[in-house]
């Protein structure tokens, strides 16, 4: 099978893009609901869940993008 210049082969990304994919949506997803439950559960009014979804957020998505990082390094070691 055809690899990329990073060692990467053709069944590899396919796995790493839609395993990144629903890591990521679940992730925001999660982080998201989060934020409105904790907003809600302490009063915080709309300003304070807005806040607490915005940061819950982007935590998603920084742990999204080291998961990709590890799943594209795991695929390049891979022996099929």
């Amino acid at each position: 099978m055809a690899r990329t210049s990073d060692g990467l082969s053709a069944r590899g990304l396919v796995s790493v893009v839609s395993a990144s994919i629903l890591v990521a949506c679940q992730a925001v997803t999660v982080a998201i609901a989060a934020g409105w439950a904790l907003g809600g559960l302490f009063h915080l009014g709309d300003v304070g869940e807005y806040g607490l979804m915005g940061l819950f957020g982007l935590l998603a998505l920084y742990v999204s993008a080291l998961y990709v990082r590890k799943a594209i390094q795991a695929e390049t070691n891979a022996h099929y």
